[in-house]
């Protein structure tokens, strides 16, 4: 991992850009890290990390603000990464099927999906073992947001995350249901009832799906992008009792 920039940030949290063998990525710490502090891992769709930023960011200084430590990075074929044509013929198919007001087919869902889970977990847990190695960052580790299919199949497979906040907003694969019955870590699910690219009852069955002994699901009203403020303070008190 090499840092290509940093600056301070409110209340003197620290931003630092990095670069992990061609994946970019951002890491934010506390103001005052007296001990190594826990880390969240803060997932997003593939529109790149420059879209992206304003919401990530704020998510980072609200989790410092806890005295969380929090990093992203740059998804396969995403921002200023390598073009992946496999994934762009992939959106285009969905953008023609929603477009035309065609039911979204299994077919898609597949293509658009697990190639990116396959891809981006290991990268993911690359970019773990680096900030693990910091002195900064001590764990336990979290994983917050993104795309849903990501966040199942780390919590499967990667035993130093404890704790998920999962956003049923992205279209989930079949296969990935069975992955979900192995999750076991607690689970804080966001939903929004009126999300108009999400299936509801699709989202609603992938939930009853998780194996977790502690789950729970956040309904609100409104779109995609209609989040209210105090869904994300939830989010951080979960990590906070998990992460603690």
């Amino acid at each position: 991992m090499r840092f290509t920039s940093e600056q301070r940030l409110d209340d003197g949290v620290l931003e630092r850009e990095f670069i992990l063998g061609e994946i970019p990525g951002i890491l934010w710490t506390p103001a005052s890290v007296c001990t190594p502090v826990p880390l969240i891992l803060l997932g997003h769709p593939p529109l790149g990390l420059r879209k992206m930023y304003p919401r990530l960011v704020v998510r980072a200084l609200r989790s410092a603000a806890e005295g969380f430590a929090t990093a992203t990075i740059e998804l396969p074929g995403s921002g200023d990464r390598p073009r992946w044509p496999a994934a762009e013929q992939a959106r285009a198919d969905l953008r023609r099927v929603m477009q035309a007001g065609e039911p979204v087919s299994d077919e898609i869902v597949d293509a658009l999906v697990l190639p990116l889970v396959e891809k981006a977990v290991p990268e993911w847990q690359a970019t773990l073992d680096a900030l693990l190695s910091l002195p900064e960052i001590g764990g336990p580790v979290g994983y917050s947001g993104g795309v849903i299919s990501i966040g199942i199949r780390l919590a499967v497979v990667e035993p130093r995350i404890v704790a998920a906040g999962l956003f049923a907003g992205s279209f989930v694969p079949r296969a990935m249901f069975e992955e979900a019955r192995q999750v076991t870590i607690p689970l804080h699910v966001l939903l929004q009832w009126d999300d108009e690219g999400n299936d509801r009852q699709a989202a609603l069955e992938l939930f009853d799906a998780f194996g977790s002994q502690e789950k729970s699901l956040h309904a609100n009203m409104g779109g995609h992008t209609g989040v209210p403020q105090f869904a994300g303070d939830a989010a951080v008190q979960f990590f906070t009792r998990h992460l603690r």
